[in-house]
């Protein structure tokens, strides 16, 4: 398997030369020179599959220069009991991704088990053990920079937390992401961690993680890499979860499964792209944004326009307050035939600050072949949803799901089984889930008074120069 860059300016490279660089050389995303196709043969033996036999089955697909014993271990130490731990009661923590049926033919994938409670731990841990290896076995160090509106943040930090040849770099916005969040990223006390805290959103943190990535010799000099889902190896191990919920809502491989998917950087809902290109019988990709619709009205409409920093909105479900989606190009390659002549033209007006708009052009119908439906959430819509699944189901759910299952349950069709992603564990949103329900969300052991901890984080200005100045001088 060899990777390419959606901007056509990088020779076909192994996995293990673009896992620790993040972007490409020319400024794209890397992809699959072609996609992995499985036919119904391979979903019959997978689908007994335990989750980690499922991972390594699938991943041993798009990873071909780790050994396969080496890589079957990495697996099977990411995903265990231990770590994936906090499964509700009456679900598998062996599941690692237990599947909660609400009502016949209506599902919630419980993706939040692990160590920070969000759905990105699923990948990050994967990658952090990877990481370990790949620098271990080439003697080398790597510098994390990343961007993150709530979740990636405290995921890459605890999947990098005492990694002696990692540093972490974590730029967030200043007071944009919920109490529990901050406290789970600031309270980090290793000395491989420094937290950024950002005077702006989150697309400012953004844009000058990709400046510093984008600028070759700062990124060859300092060994900067990153663990964003611009990391091809992030939206890698999230393919994994679409099989193992589709195996175990259906019962043959014949039918087809809708999933309803949160989405502001477009990673989670990108994986699950890929594994319908795959092969994997989805029927429907729907996408759900919140107040910050720029993905809704791109699928709905064919106009891509993300929006100037200053008009994106502070909402209830701040994972997806983020107006440009960084992982949005490696879906829109794949929408424009894989012409990276197009792509280069498209985000050419992107990186202007302008739209780019498909309406009138074949694209726009092309669009519609991909199975892709959308909508949007208000802060009012989510509380109605999550007072309406914990009064219909006796299940709390958190503000980023409730946005998705409000979507999802728009585009519902009948006979076609729907999952919505769960993103989040509700502890990590507190004050929604107070406004919603009148009580206090419950949270995992270890968390009961996370806000309290000291915390060790530095305030700075969306200054690209300013940022490169505090990154190099840690890294001396």
């Amino acid at each position: 398997m060899r990777y390419v860059s959606t901007r056509g300016g990088m020779p076909p490279t192994p996995f293990c030369d673009i896992l620790l660089g993040g972007l490409a050389p020319d400024g794209g995303l890397t992809i699959p020179e072609a996609y992995p196709r499985l036919g119904r043969e391979d979903l019959a033996r997978m689908r007994p599959m335990g989750y980690r036999h499922l991972a390594f089955d699938i991943l041993t697909r798009l990873i071909d220069d780790i050994p396969a014993p080496d890589l079957r271990r990495l697996v099977d130490q990411t995903y265990t009991a231990a770590v994936f731990r906090n499964a509700r009661p009456g679900e598998n923590p062996e599941d690692i991704t237990p599947v909660l049926t609400l009502e016949p033919g209506l599902y919630l994938a419980a993706l939040s088990n692990g160590p920070t409670l969000a759905f990105k731990d699923i990948a990050m841990q994967l990658l952090g053990n990877v990481f370990e290896y790949v620098l271990e076995h080439r003697g080398e160090r790597l510098n994390i920079v990343g961007a993150t509106s709530g979740d990636t943040g405290s995921s890459a930090e605890y999947a990098m937390r005492g990694k002696p040849a990692i540093r972490v770099f974590m730029l967030s916005p200043h007071g944009k992401m919920s109490r529990f969040q901050s406290a789970q990223m600031f309270s980090l006390q290793d000395d491989n961690i420094h937290n950024i805290a950002v005077r702006g959103v989150f697309d400012d943190c953004q844009d000058i993680v990709k400046a510093l990535s984008n600028d070759a010799g700062f990124k060859a000099r300092l060994r900067i890499g990153a663990v964003n889902s611009i990391n091809w190896a992030r939206v890698a191990a999230q393919i994994v979860y679409y099989f193992k919920a589709y195996f175990a809502v259906t019962r043959s491989d014949d039918e087809e499964v809708s999933f309803a998917v949160p989405s502001g950087n477009f990673g989670n809902i990108c994986a699950g792209h890929i594994a319908r290109m795959m092969g994997l019988p989805i029927r429907r990709l729907i996408l759900a944004t919140n107040e910050n619709d720029v993905l809704d009205e791109f699928f709905r409409t064919g106009r891509y326009a993300p929006r100037a920093t200053a008009d994106t909105r502070h909402t209830s479900s701040p994972s997806m307050d983020i107006s440009k989606a960084s992982n949005f190009e490696r879906f829109v390659f794949d929408l424009v035939g894989r012409d990276p002549a197009k792509v280069r033209e498209l985000w050419a007006e992107v990186d202007r600050g302008r739209a780019f708009d498909l309406a009138g052009t074949p694209l726009l119908g092309r669009l519609r072949e991909f199975g892709f439906v959308s909508g949007s959430s208000s802060h009012a819509d989510r509380l109605a949803t999550i007072r309406r699944v914990r009064s219909q189901y006796g299940v709390t759910i958190d503000t980023h799901t409730a946005d998705g299952l409000k979507v999802g349950l728009e585009h519902r069709e009948a006979g076609v089984a729907l999952v919505c992603l769960e993103t989040a564990l509700p502890a990590k949103f507190a004050d929604a889930i107070r406004e919603a329900l009148g009580c206090e969300p419950e949270r995992p052991a270890g968390f009961e008074h996370i806000e309290d901890l000291p915390q060790r984080f530095e305030v700075m200005d969306a200054d690209v120069d300013a940022v490169k100045a505090y990154v190099a001088a840690r890294c001396r």
